[in-house]
C-alpha cells in the first residue's frame, strides 16, 4: 500500500498550494485512494477519497475543500451533488463524460487506469468533470491521452514500468507530459511526488 506526500503548486508561476498526504491500494473493487491536504502553514486545506471499480470507472468520489463538499459516481455518465459551505443548500449536476479530474494526483492515475493504453494505441479523447478549487466549482473538460513511452527501470523491489503520457487540452491545444509509475504520479504540472514509503502498486 504505498503512502506518501505530494507537494502541488501552480504550474505557470510555481506558488505552493498545498501538500497532499496519500494512500492508495488496489482492493476487491478496482483501486482506492485516500488523502488529506494541508496548506503552506500546515492548516487543513481538504480531502480527496476516490474509489475505481476494475474497469477504472469512479464508483464513489468524495471532495472536500475548504467547507465545500462533492459527492459522486459513475451514473448515466456521472453525477455529483456539491454542498455549499452553510450545509443548507446542495446542487446536484449530470454529464455525460467518463470520470472525474481535479488538482489531485489521484486523477491522473485513475484516467490512465480508465484508458489502458499502450504504446501502440492511437491518442484517445476522454471528456472529464473537472472539481476547480477552491469551491469545487464542476467544469467539463475534454482531453486526449497518449501513451508514448514505457519503460522498465530496475530497482530494490524489481522491476518498475514507468509510463510516460501526453496529455492535450482539447480547447486550448496546451500539451503536457505526466509521468506515472504503477498508482503512483512521479512528475506533472504542478505535481511533484516528495516521499514514497513503498513502492507503487502494480495492477494487473
Amino acid at each position: 500500500m504505498p503512502r506518501g506526500r505530494y507537494s502541488l503548486h501552480d504550474p505557470h508561476d510555481h506558488t505552493p498550494l498545498a501538500e497532499e498526504h496519500f494512500q492508495c491500494a488496489p482492493g476487491p473493487s478496482g483501486w482506492r485512494y485516500v488523502s488529506r491536504l494541508t496548506g503552506p502553514a500546515g492548516e487543513h486545506r481538504g480531502s480527496v477519497d476516490l474509489a475505481l471499480d476494475d474497469l477504472g470507472r469512479p464508483l464513489r468520489l468524495e471532495l472536500h475543500a475548504g467547507d465545500w463538499q462533492v459527492r459522486g459516481a459513475a451514473l448515466d455518465g456521472v453525477t455529483w451533488v456539491r454542498t455549499d459551505p452553510t450545509g443548507l443548500n446542495a446542487t446536484e449536476g449530470n454529464v455525460r463524460a467518463h470520470a472525474f479530474t481535479g488538482t489531485s494526483p489521484a486523477f491522473l492515475v485513475a484516467t490512465a487506469r480508465l484508458l489502458r493504453l499502450t504504446p501502440s494505441s492511437v491518442a484517445t479523447r476522454v471528456r472529464l468533470v473537472a472539481f476547480t478549487d477552491p469551491v469545487l466549482a464542476p467544469r467539463t473538460v475534454d482531453q486526449s491521452w497518449a501513451l508514448v513511452n514505457s519503460e522498465a527501470h530496475a530497482t530494490d523491489n524489481g522491476p518498475l514500468t514507468v509510463d510516460e503520457y501526453q496529455v492535450t487540452a482539447l480547447d486550448t491545444g496546451e500539451q503536457h507530459a505526466v509521468h506515472i509509475a504503477g498508482d503512483v504520479v512521479l512528475a506533472a504540472p504542478g505535481i511533484e511526488l516528495e516521499d514514497l514509503q513503498s513502492p507503487p502498486s502494480r495492477f494487473d
